[in-house]
């Protein structure tokens, strides 16, 4: 369970303070975002509605032309004059030469590029500004439609739309133009309102054009025409109103988009721009805002920081100095920093423990001397009873005149008596217990032939120190309790094993060995006092083990893969006498199975 100390209590107060303002700010940051995009909308939906005005005035006042020019006097002359002589005379041409300049004066009244034509369907000739000619009735009559016509050319490689738009007077002849006393045409192209688009789109921002469904579109010079592409296939998706306010997605940018819709021409005009460059300069509060929270909580954080290193962590550990006192360990030391307060409290810590060192020193050398006299005390605690059976068994052979069993049991007893009795030294090498117990197994066979016995000592483990009389009481409890209750051959392994950084000395036999609930029983006993009644041969071993190497050492028993028991004398190896005997390696054997080395002894005998 996560546990709060003061350094996060800090961090989570620092947070808890920045988080109302990070959420006002985002409802802030809301509203006013959404305030520009309706006052965008709005004045962009102005501006493209006063464009779309000028556009549609300046084809209003095209569209007016005709009309004036129907009752213009030298117009109605042009007519009448051709219907009483098919033939140009001087005052024809003069009355032609006049048309011909108010048609060029009436065309230059605008800023757009225009064409006048004047058609005289009883004569069959039209006159323009550029001069007078035939004409195809039947092509005028295909062309000839109520309101304005687009037709679209290719020029340079580019689409140009030709507006056009014919006036009949009388007006009630437009079904059969050839009856009409006079056709006047007007028309203009795309140009013009590229022109116009051109200059609308002014500060580089817009990106305006005209678009028409099944007719075309109409892009100002410099439009990214894929672009746009891209968007109206959007929007014919969407579908167009009179007026629109949309957003568009187009790849990884948004698009504002602003259609409006010319009832003169039935064209739209749309307008877009990205909504990333409109936004810019919220997205740059926003980002310096949230630099800003950042900025706020990072310092917090190291205040946090400082406050908790420099204030909780020497108060931390003071008190676990204390707990450490108080449970004994009186060699803990701080190591104080700075020179702060508390560093003086650490330095006067540190000479207390001192002090009391000193004083528990003088205990412990007492201590020391009691555990010696304790170990001596246990060492001669192994009582040697079979020496009564050895006695026995020479006696018969003596009766018996066997006198080769008799030297032979008293060459071995008096190996075995000489061991046990010259231990002056706390440690010896496993070696000089393995030989003792080697005297001891053969005693034993000359009492019991059907024992047999296996050592596999390795080499490296020989020269590694151990208390005296260790081995022996295990062997002899495996021989005792194990293999002389029953009839059958018995059969009784030594073996070591190096595991991780301990090693394993480890007695098997086949004898009758111990239920599970016997072997839990057996490893109680050990950690408890002894008892007359249970004997003191392996609680002497663990606890002399336990004095010598710690509380990693001692005995642990298992089933015997033999169909006995198992007793494996542990204790932890020293990194000194791993690497100079070479048993501690990168990859250690798993317990409980075979040591390999070549080098090891291996002695049987039976």
């Amino acid at each position: 369970m996560f546990k709060f100390n003061f350094y996060t209590k800090i961090v989570s107060i620092v947070i808890v303070l920045l988080i109302p303002v990070l959420l006002l700010y985002v409802y802030s940051n809301q509203t006013t975002t959404g305030v520009l995009r309706e006052e965008l909308n709005q004045s962009n939906y102005n501006q493209l509605t006063f464009f779309q005005n000028q556009v549609n005035t300046n084809i209003e006042m095209i569209s007016s032309w005709p009309h004036l020019l129907i009752h213009d006097p030298d117009v109605a002359s042009f007519q009448a004059i051709f219907l009483k002589d098919k033939t140009l005379n001087l005052d024809g041409i003069n009355l032609v030469k006049r048309i011909q300049t108010k048609l060029g004066l009436q065309e230059s009244s605008s800023n757009w590029r225009t064409g006048l034509s004047i058609y005289s369907p009883s004569l069959g000739r039209v006159v323009s500004e550029n001069g007078a000619s035939y004409y195809d009735q039947k092509v005028l009559n295909q062309s000839i439609t109520n309101g304005w016509q687009v037709s679209k050319k290719r020029v340079y490689g580019k689409d140009q739309f030709i507006f056009s738009l014919y006036t009949l007077s009388p007006f009630s002849s437009l079904a059969n133009p050839e009856t009409a006393n006079t056709i006047i045409k007007v028309e203009f192209d795309s140009s013009n309102i590229q022109d116009m688009l051109d200059r609308f789109k002014g500060d580089g921002r817009k990106e305006p054009f005209y678009y028409k469904k099944g007719v075309g579109v109409i892009y100002n010079r410099s439009a990214n025409a894929e672009l746009s592409s891209q968007l109206i296939a959007k929007l014919e998706k969407l579908g167009l109103h009179e007026v629109d306010n949309l957003t568009v997605k187009i790849g990884e940018e948004s698009y504002l988009v602003h259609a409006v819709l010319s009832q003169t021409t039935g064209w739209y005009l749309i307008d877009y721009m990205p909504l990333s460059d409109m936004m810019s300069p919220i997205y740059s509060s926003n980002r310096l805002f949230y630099i800003t929270v950042v900025g706020s909580l990072l310092v917090g954080i190291i205040g946090a920081y400082l406050l908790h290193s420099q204030v909780q962590v020497p108060i931390l550990q003071l008190v676990r100095a204390f707990r450490r006192l108080k449970d004994g360990d009186y060699a803990v030391r701080l190591s104080p920093k700075g020179s702060h307060e508390f560093a003086f409290l650490s330095r006067q810590f540190n000479l207390m423990v001192e002090q009391i060192q000193e004083l528990f020193e003088k205990v412990y050398v007492e201590k020391l001397h009691v555990k010696e006299a304790r170990l001596k005390q246990l060492q001669s605690q192994i009582n040697p009873h079979f020496f009564y059976n050895c006695f026995s068994f020479i006696t018969s052979m003596a009766k018996l005149r066997n006198h080769e069993a008799v030297v032979a049991m008293a060459h071995n007893l008096s190996k075995y008596y000489r061991y046990t009795t010259r231990q002056e030294r706390d440690l010896v090498p496993l070696s000089d217990e393995v030989e003792f117990v080697q005297y001891y197994l053969k005693i034993q066979q000359m009492r019991m032939p059907r024992l047999t016995f296996t050592i596999d000592i390795s080499s490296q483990a020989n020269p590694l120190l151990v208390p005296p009389l260790v081995l022996q009481p295990l062997v002899e409890n495996a021989v005792l309790h194990g293999i002389e209750p029953q009839a059958e051959e018995g059969i009784i392994r030594i073996m070591t094993e190096c595991v991780g950084s301990s090693m394993y000395l480890i007695v098997d036999d086949n004898g009758l060995g111990l239920s599970d609930e016997g072997i839990t029983s057996l490893t109680l006993a050990l950690e408890k006092p002894v008892e007359e009644k249970s004997g003191y041969g392996l609680w002497n071993v663990h606890q002399r083990m336990r004095l010598h190497f710690g509380e990693n050492a001692g005995l642990e028993f298992s089933l015997s893969p033999l169909g006995g028991l198992r007793v494996i004398l542990k204790w932890p190896l020293s990194i000194e006498e791993g690497q100079e005997d070479g048993l501690i390696h990168s990859s250690s054997n798993s317990r409980n199975s075979k040591l390999e080395d070549t080098d090891g002894s291996d002695i049987t005998s039976g």
